[in-house]
């Protein structure tokens, strides 16, 4: 159903203005529900590695931030920002090429996803605020910092204000800002939330909230659907066993809460930003995929244009879910710089 409900309000906002409709409102009914009685779920979520460590950390306005570390302790540190909707389950399924390389990556759920507090109206900037306070509980100056899909704008943040505390940052298929000729040829839901951030967090929500509640039912078969557009190579990347385990432990952990973090995150990465890439000072590599659906290339040209030191990859034939499959080559770049 949130292909047909993307699609249904992709023509509803394009014609000026949201009207209600009764599908999307019974879904509602259906979410909230799920808000209250999360064992409810039918998802299936095997527990996270036991490899993993991690914690809670009360941050300095009395929220909580969640995080995960993956990797070896004592190895470099990695600050990573994971996609939308991600949780801090989020990481590649071959973990034993974290103690490979020798790094440390740590990974915290962002407000609303997880087991971290719901900031209401939040920006970006915030998370890269969130994850200074979470380096200084850990006792780190300065850490690499990677950022993908809709993690990429969150990772280009801390390197703009906190530039003391960036050796270098990677972004792969980052979301950027959309013009409305950008949205021909996105997924659906995509080109749908473009839109929603027009119209406010009340229609953000209202696209999301279904959407949420099909993923945590079935999750892989409903990602498939809302990357209706991806090129072969995601369906591919997704027909993956290690990389559907990871997918599933990560996806159903961020919605758990509910939908509201998502709709938060939605305004905050599709509307306008509340920082300047250009006030990134440390140097930026840029992977991206020519045919990624989900974050037009010709949009990411236009973003990186703004940058003082960047190196652009692109990826020929390659969709969102490329990195997949570049993981370590990505990492080694990373820890170059």
């Amino acid at each position: 159903m949130c292909v047909e409900l993307a699609a249904l309000l992709v023509q509803r906002f394009a014609a000026g203005r949201l009207l209600p409709f009764d599908d999307a409102r019974d879904a509602l009914h259906v979410a909230d529900d799920l808000d209250a009685h999360p064992s409810s779920l039918r998802a299936v979520s095997a527990s996270p590695s036991q490899s993993v460590t991690g914690a809670r950390l009360e941050l300095h306005d009395g929220r909580i931030l969640a995080w995960r570390e993956y990797g070896s302790p004592d190895g470099r540190p990695i600050l990573r920002f994971q996609g939308t909707p991600g949780s801090r389950n989020s990481r590649h399924p071959h973990e034993d090429s974290y103690a490979r390389l020798d790094v440390r990556v740590i990974v915290a759920d962002r407000p609303g996803y997880g087991e971290s507090t719901r900031l209401p109206k939040r920006g970006i900037s915030i998370v890269a605020d969130d994850a200074a306070q979470l380096l200084d509980h850990l006792g780190l100056d300065r850490v690499h910092v990677i950022g993908g899909s809709g993690g990429g704008p969150h990772a280009l943040a801390f390197a703009a204000r906190h530039p003391e505390r960036a050796r270098a940052v990677t972004v792969v298929v980052g979301g950027v800002p959309l013009e409305e000729a950008d949205t021909v040829g996105l997924i659906g839901l995509n080109r749908a939330g473009w839109y929603a951030a027009r119209e406010g967090w009340d229609a953000m929500f209202e696209l999301l909230a279904p959407v949420r509640e099909e993923l945590l039912h079935d999750p892989l078969a409903q990602f498939r659907s809302v990357m209706d557009a991806t090129p072969e190579s995601d369906r591919a990347v997704m027909e993956d066993p290690d990389w559907q385990r990871v997918f599933l432990e990560d996806v159903t952990e961020a919605l758990r809460p509910g939908a509201k973090g998502w709709a938060d995150e939605g305004i905050a990465l599709l509307g306008s930003w509340d920082f300047d890439p250009a006030d990134v000072r440390c140097s930026v590599t840029w992977w991206h995929g020519e045919n990624d659906a989900n974050s037009p290339i010709v949009a990411v040209r236009r973003l990186v244009s703004s940058l003082n030191d960047v190196d652009l990859r692109v990826w020929d034939d390659s969709g969102h879910l490329e990195p997949f499959r570049r993981h370590d080559e990505i990492i080694e770049e990373l820890l170059s710089r």
